[in-house]
């Protein structure tokens, strides 16, 4: 099966550290550098990377940009406790809970100080389906990372990830291979700046939290 950025999955399946050579040279993974540029220019790179914590994860398949200066991050009226890590380094994980209910995971980006990041919104799962479908509860492999909190309960990510480097294990991140078909909108589930066209997925996925309009 070939994705449509050209990426092959049986070796993306091979990234969780299967014995067995890859048929093909595997992408290069992600450096902490990769992120310390502008979050703009990193969420639509994030598109067609390959995304896996303890070796389950998939494709990335939509994301959203925060800025500092946009009123709708959470960084944008200074450090707390919640956010702290946003203000750190780029390069790792932002992990907070949404409602009380549901974790997100997001990419800390630019300078330290900052504070900006990038929401991990789905994936579309290549590796650990099993483990997905247990730990959510569902078949459906479009239903298990179609959203940032059905993503994180699908790879088992929790508070315990707030802070780790995303260049080492249990992340694992590997740049695309080719560029992919990208669409752009505004982003979901927000009050404040609505308007800023910050939300970046693959064209034509089925994998989408939800579709972009035309």
């Amino acid at each position: 099966m070939i994705g449509a950025d050209g990426l092959n999955v049986l070796n993306v399946l091979q990234l969780s550290h299967s014995p067995a050579p890859p048929k093909m040279p595997l992408p290069p993974k992600l450096r902490r550098s990769f992120f310390d540029r502008p979050v703009l220019k990193v969420a639509p790179e994030l598109i067609g990377a390959i995304l896996l914590v303890n070796g389950v994860g998939g494709r990335v398949v939509e994301v959203e940009a925060y800025h500092h200066t946009d009123p709708a991050a959470h960084s944008y009226r200074g450090p707390t406790p919640r956010n702290a890590v946003m203000f750190g380094p780029p390069g790792v994980a932002y992990v907070y809970r949404s409602y009380g209910i549901h974790w997100c995971l997001n990419f800390v980006c630019e300078e330290a100080g900052s504070a900006s990041a990038v929401l991990i919104r789905a994936l579309e799962p290549v590796a650990g389906i099993a483990a997905m479908q247990r730990r959510r509860g569902v078949a459906d492999e479009r239903a298990l990372c179609s959203g940032p909190g059905k993503l994180c309960e699908a790879l088992g990510v929790t508070s315990r990830h707030n802070g780790l480097p995303l260049d080492r294990a249990p992340f694992e991140l590997r740049a695309r291979v080719a560029k992919p078909a990208i669409v752009v909108g505004t982003r979901i589930g927000i009050t404040k700046a609505v308007a800023h066209p910050w939300r970046y997925g693959l064209r034509e996925s089925k994998f989408l939290s939800k579709p972009f309009k035309t």
